[in-house]
């Protein structure tokens, strides 16, 4: 918060400041030197860097507000940095170690993924997934929900003899469904809970069940139609087999990379994991 708030505090003084026509240089590169500060330089490239990491709500502000605002913060961090004259502390160095390593896999990640993404290999995983899947069944269903058994079995009873499902469900029903009629709408396998799901799949269209023990309580499911829902096409899954194309080509790149690779975690049986919370340690 506190680095935001100085942020702030800078766009407040650059708010009237804009770029002169000549600092528009369209031969500039990253590594082109923006500032100084006591013989450390400020370049373009640790600029972009930073304001790609800014919160949303400044990626819209001017391109000039930013620029000053940027950099007269890199210049005060740099001031700041600069008072220490001891050597890096351990946990800084630490820090700098995991954001490198995160920073290089995630290049090489960003790679993979891109090489992954072929058409061919969509198609691959729509075939394994879906090409020779068997249409999956839906239920559409209501019910009432009680307390005890004694209450289901009654309003059971009273739902075969005639009377209005959805209206005993509206009087009865203790669950969130209760108002709108018990209506649960369309749902596949595996949204339910096992036993009201095996209690839906031995019912015919319009058949009340027997009352269903879950742990919600007593349940009185009527079955309103059932059907089989179509396989999706490509097009309907392309951003789910995107994502399983790329988490498989990831997995195997690091997979191929630990079997060629000497590692050794020994180590950790030295170590009790709730040292994990220990940030003293940082400090020695």
């Amino acid at each position: 918060m506190t680095g935001h708030r100085t942020f702030m505090s800078a766009m407040a003084f650059a708010i009237c400041a804009a770029m002169p026509a000549s600092a528009q240089d369209s031969d500039a590169a990253a590594s082109t030197v923006v500032a100084t500060v006591n013989g450390a330089e400020i370049t373009l490239g640790q600029m972009i860097i930073a304001r790609s990491g800014l919160p949303e709500q400044y990626q819209s502000m001017p391109d000039d507000v930013l620029f000053e605002g940027i950099l007269d913060q890199l210049v005060q961090q740099t001031l700041l940095a600069q008072t220490i004259e001891d050597d890096m502390p351990a946990r800084v160095e630490m820090a700098l170690e995991n954001e490198k390593r995160t920073l290089l896999a995630s290049e090489v990640v960003n790679k993979i993924v891109g090489g992954s993404l072929s058409e061919g290999a969509l198609q691959k995983a729509y075939d394994e997934t879906y090409a020779k899947a068997d249409p999956e069944r839906e239920w559409n269903a209501s019910h009432i929900l009680v307390e005890t058994e004694e209450e289901a079995a009654a309003l059971a009873q009273r739902a075969r003899e005639g009377e209005d499902f959805a209206k005993l469900a509206r009087e009865h029903s203790t669950g969130p469904s209760g108002p709108g009629g018990g209506e649960l709408g369309w749902f596949g396998v595996g949204a339910m809970v096992p036993d009201f799901e095996q209690a839906i799949t031995s019912l015919e269209s319009e058949q009340i069940s027997e009352p269903v023990k879950t742990q919600f309580g007593w349940h009185v499911i009527r079955l309103n139609d059932s059907r089989l829902k179509d396989v999706p096409t490509i097009d309907e899954v392309r951003q789910e087999l995107q994502q399983r194309v790329q988490r498989e080509a990831v997995e195997a790149r690091v997979s191929d990379l630990r079997e060629g690779a000497d590692i050794d975690v020994s180590g950790q049986d030295e170590i009790d994991p709730a040292q994990l919370s220990n940030i003293d340690l940082l400090e020695k």
